[in-house]
């Protein structure tokens, strides 16, 4: 019996769950807090893993793993966040090893969040069997993660296929958190989408004093009772997403691109209109790279932590 502990520390939701064999018995969800920053998030996200260990009669020893999914650069082999992007800045300065050992004294590991969800989806998802593989993540933020030749990408500074949020779509657009302009993030996601909306210029008055108010599930929703605004706005950020997607098969050579996030739930018109995109901008003469949805849902990357804890325990012991 193999218990581990995965945390997804999204900017929206923080997800805590109870793996079993591979299976979620358990998940709570804790709202991000972005405000209060990562150290504060802390007690909060302990009483959630104290009281599911409770509920489910398990004790700190008898606990496999904690692995944790984060929203920025991570350094893996130091279990270490390395930079940030206005999403839990004070990360970086804090001891999560400590933390584990003093609470739970068990096994950890850290990564970035959508290398993470790719990596679930490569080994129990839609992407199972493929070797060659970009998942892109649409939610808070813009996240990706690559698989090339049966090997997750990383790079000299683990930062290798994690930055496609911020791959500039328009260099004279809008300024990113990142300190860019253009990026695919700035561009189309929901954090900056009160502004995306204010500073539009072909929008109505009236839709935009909603801008505080609406999301992308209503805009989907509004944009399917013929709301002109909504559409023209979902119709351009469906673009954005396309040619951030062209991008990253002429860069990443994948046989299938994986689209995952709660936005996803509108799947039966972003991955047509995308596909119909990628079919026609993207220069692959051999094959048609495949678009399609996620099938783990939003627990794509507490899955990848399951995997990436099983792979530490092995190389502890063989």
């Amino acid at each position: 019996m193999e218990n581990i502990i995965a945390i997804d520390l999204g900017g929206t939701v923080v997800k805590v769950g109870l793996l079993r064999n591979g299976e979620i018995i358990e998940c709570m969800h804790l709202n991000s807090r972005l405000s209060i920053g990562f150290i504060s998030n802390l007690p909060r996200i302990k009483e959630a893993i104290d009281s599911i260990l409770f509920r489910q009669h398990i004790e700190p020893a008898q606990l496999d793993g904690i692995g944790l999914a984060f929203p920025g650069l991570v350094d893996p082999n130091k279990r270490k966040v390395i930079s940030t992007n206005e999403k839990y800045d004070d990360a970086c300065e804090y001891d999560l090893n400590a933390w584990i050992k003093q609470n739970w004294n068990v096994p950890f590991c850290i990564d970035n969040d959508a290398r993470l969800a790719v990596l679930g989806e490569w080994r129990q998802g839609a992407a199972r069997g493929k070797r060659n593989v970009v998942m892109m993540t649409i939610g808070t933020g813009i996240g990706t993660g690559v698989i090339i030749d049966g090997n997750v990408l990383y790079g000299q500074h683990y930062q290798a296929g994690s930055l496609g949020g911020h791959f500039v779509i328009d260099y004279k657009g809008r300024s990113c958190t990142c300190g860019n302009k253009g990026c695919v993030e700035a561009m189309a996601s929901s954090f900056f989408l009160p502004v995306i909306i204010r500073e539009h210029p072909q929008l109505s008055d009236s839709f935009k004093q909603l801008a505080d108010r609406i999301d992308f599930r209503k805009i989907f929703g509004m944009a399917a009772a013929g709301d002109k605004d909504a559409l023209l706005l979902r119709n351009e950020c469906m673009d954005i997403w396309s040619a951030a997607i062209v991008t990253y098969i002429h860069a990443y050579d994948p046989e299938i691109v994986v689209l995952g996030g709660g936005i996803m739930n509108s799947a039966d018109v972003i991955i047509p209109y995308i596909k119909e995109r990628v079919d026609r901008y993207a220069w692959c003469p051999s094959s048609e790279v495949q678009i399609v949805t996620a099938q783990l849902s939003e627990n794509a990357a507490l899955h990848g932590l399951c995997y990436c804890l099983n792979q530490k325990k092995k190389l502890l012991y063989d």
